[in-house]
């Protein structure tokens, strides 16, 4: 195969799949991935939490693992869920790890 067919397929290929993603259907399962560290999060930063806003919940700062050290991931609104309690991300120990739980709503 020579160069400009390959580069013809590479385009084909890539623009495939954007329309694939563009076209992406709804409602998808998610994956759920335990995440561990071998070392606790540091302390909670203090944030100063903005005025009330209706229709949304306050979801706090928390510690995100990622690539072998924690990163700090600011606080925000989510969109409130009626029926629903949010539960914010928690780092929790696990023998002598730490496990990661994502934020949720419960019932």
């Amino acid at each position: 195969m020579n160069m400009s067919n390959k580069g013809l397929m590479l385009a084909v290929a890539i623009a495939l799949g954007g329309v694939a993603a563009t076209h992406a259907p709804m409602a998808q399962a998610r994956v759920s991935v335990e995440i561990y560290a071998p070392t606790p999060p540091p302390p909670l930063r203090v944030e100063r939490v903005p005025g009330p806003r209706h229709g949304y919940t306050w979801a706090p700062g928390y510690w995100a693992w990622n690539h072998n050290r924690y990163g700090w991931r600011k606080g925000h609104y989510v969109r409130e869920r009626h029926g629903y309690v949010y539960n914010a991300p928690r780092w929790e120990q696990d023998g002598n790890r730490w496990r990661y739980h994502r934020e949720r709503w419960d019932h």
